[in-house]
């Protein structure tokens, strides 16, 4: 029987200072006008329209009647224009002239309704802003396949996203859960959907759309928490693949046991790179340098092409260290390896032909 060795804290567990609201979905924001200069450009255009209709007024003057003296002069312009504007006005002064007449039903009249809309735009804004977010929701859920789920969007996850992306995947193909809201608000900015709750919980794990996920990255910060989610997971999704981080490599067997197909010692492999560069720093160099995937040198896994089958792992033109047939991994020197099949599948080390996106590192 495994016991799950626990470290310490957990980002994946913490609720301090932060309300958790489970499993809500927050889409990348839209690059919109701070709320503030909207308000100000709108007001600045209401002012706007009110100077020119009081303008129109004044300069047809002569065209309006005053039940109180007869005259219209500025100020009886501007109260005319004011309550024109925002009413349908008290009757006290009129255009009494065609050509007044003819300039309220062209243009007051316009400049009356374009008026309105300025004043009522951001409460309308504010009105459909949940209608366009539920459809963009919608769409999301619609039109989303074989992505990638991330849980935790602390360090190990953001190497893990950023590595994905360098190999070619889409930002619109990630997924990231994390229970802090800080989090995934940083996750947005980085152009990422994200979802607010604890991956433990299965429903939190349905609204970032697990079930038809094709990959789940698990990279929290405690190993019992990783088991509870690589758990969750693998009931929901049988047949995606799993990779998980662990911190003690005791609780990698448990870790598969949940369903884990691969499992990650972040400690003991840190550990061992630091050995390594110690021992050789050049070595350590080369060894960081395969890990960061879209530099210098990249491991890639790729299937064998017809020009390579039946030729010996060495006559290729990629430097072949292993071999993949079936369920099996072939080391280069082994002599089951050659001749290559074409059901084969070959991890080469490559030149690095692009530089991956960089992302925005939040606070932990």
């Amino acid at each position: 029987m495994f016991h799950v060795k626990l470290p310490g804290h957990d980002a994946m567990a913490r609720r301090a200072d932060e309300h958790l609201v489970g499993g809500q979905i927050k889409l990348p924001t839209e690059v919109v006008t701070r709320p503030l200069l909207q308000v100000a450009r709108r007001l600045l255009m209401a002012l706007a329209v009110l100077v020119l209709t009081v303008l129109i007024v004044y300069v047809d003057r002569d065209g309006y009647f005053d039940n109180a003296d007869e005259r219209v002069d500025l100020l009886d312009a501007s109260y005319y224009a004011t309550v024109t504007l925002s009413t349908t006005g008290y009757g006290d002064i009129v255009p009494r002239s065609d050509s007044a007449r003819l300039v309220n039903i062209l243009l007051v009249t316009p400049l009356r309704v374009l008026f309105l809309i300025i004043l009522v735009g951001t409460t309308l804004e504010v009105l459909t802003q949940r209608t366009r977010e539920e459809w963009r929701l919608n769409r999301w859920r619609s039109t989303l396949r074989d992505h990638t789920v991330v849980v935790g969007f602390g360090t190990k996850g953001r190497s893990a996203i950023q590595t994905l992306c360098a190999t070619g995947l889409k930002k619109e193909q990630i997924v990231i859960v994390d229970p802090s809201s800080k989090v995934i608000e940083a996750a947005n900015a980085d152009g990422f959907t994200g979802v607010i709750g604890d991956a433990t919980r299965s429903d939190v794990l349905l609204r970032a759309e697990l079930q038809r996920a094709r990959q789940i990255v698990i990279a929290t910060q405690r190993d019992d928490t990783a088991v509870l989610v690589t758990l969750t997971a693998r009931q929901l999704n049988r047949g995606a693949k799993i990779v998980a981080a662990v911190r003690e490599e005791e609780n990698a067997p448990l870790l598969r046991q949940s369903g884990a197909d691969a499992v990650i010692t972040s400690a003991s492999a840190a550990g061992r790179l630091l050995g390594m560069s110690v021992l050789s720093p050049s070595a350590g160099t080369v060894m960081e340098d395969l890990i960061q995937q879209g530099s210098g040198l990249d491991l890639v896994e790729r299937p064998v092409i017809k020009a390579e089958v039946g030729k010996n792992v060495r006559e290729t033109d990629d430097l072949v260290i292993s071999v993949l047939r079936g369920h099996r991994l072939l080391s280069y020197d082994d002599p089951v390896a050659s001749p290559l099949q074409l059901t084969d599948r070959v991890i080469t080390i490559v030149r690095a032909t692009s530089v991956p996106p960089t992302l925005t590192t939040p606070p932990e």
